[in-house]
């Protein structure tokens, strides 16, 4: 489980990964990860706004990803906090593949069944047409990277980085890079505008903070049933 910041280190900024606003792509339970996809709604927008009210303090930087719902994310919370957002490429949604765009049953199980398997070690596992687990961790963690060498490693940056990205992806990339438990990571989706807090700790890890509105430490449940939950639920790129 992710652990405390290594006693000695100087404080670091936070890498904030902040899942979208709500987009009309999520109301309609699409599987909708191909830039540029689907945008905002208007609760998606007020949701992106009451995120940048809730800062203590404006990030150091604002990034987002190549699809319309996180830029127009950064740019509703970039307008409240006077400053500007820049893209990054590479964080963009798992891609679905032959799933794409459907909202069917059939389809959001698919999709869940193979991020599951990812979250139990098998990342060669790919979705239809579409990414594996090697695959989106090959083109994500490399900005996290440089995120990290470039910024949060320097003993002067003191402030956050936030990036706004997409659940699926949010998810996999914050349990790679913090060693937090598949179980936890399948049972607690991210809602819109929910975030997980990484900080760097010694020799190149990361220890997870926050994940939405929990802290550490973090715990799986005891029966947990991802398919089945996204099935039922309203949201399930989460």
């Amino acid at each position: 489980m992710a652990g405390a910041a290594a006693p000695g280190r100087a404080v670091s900024g936070r890498l904030i990964l902040l899942r979208h606003g709500q987009s009309h792509g999520n109301v309609e339970r699409r599987l909708d990860t191909r830039p540029p996809g689907a945008e905002l709604t208007e609760l998606g927008v007020r949701q992106a706004r009451e995120f940048a009210g809730s800062r203590a303090a404006p990030p150091g930087l604002l990034l987002h990803s190549v699809a319309r719902r996180a830029a127009q994310t950064a740019a509703a919370i970039g307008a409240e906090l006077s400053m500007a957002a820049r893209e990054v490429d590479s964080i963009y949604e798992v891609q679905a593949g032959e799933l794409e765009d459907r909202n069917d049953d059939d389809a959001i199980a698919e999709f869940n069944t193979v991020y599951q398997r990812w979250q139990e070690g098998d990342l060669a596992a790919a979705m239809p047409g579409g990414e594996s687990g090697h695959d989106v961790l090959s083109r994500y963690l490399p900005v996290v990277t440089e995120l990290r060498l470039r910024y949060l490693d320097d003993r002067d940056w003191n402030t956050d980085i936030v990036v706004v990205s997409h659940g699926a992806a949010i998810r996999l990339a914050a349990a790679t890079l913090a060693g937090l438990d598949g179980g936890f990571v399948l049972e607690r989706h991210l809602a819109n505008t929910e975030a997980v807090a990484l900080v760097p700790i010694t020799d190149g890890r990361w220890s997870c903070v926050q994940w939405g509105s929990l802290t550490p430490p973090f715990y799986p449940g005891a029966d947990v049933h991802p398919v089945e939950e996204a099935l039922r639920s309203a949201d399930p790129m989460g």
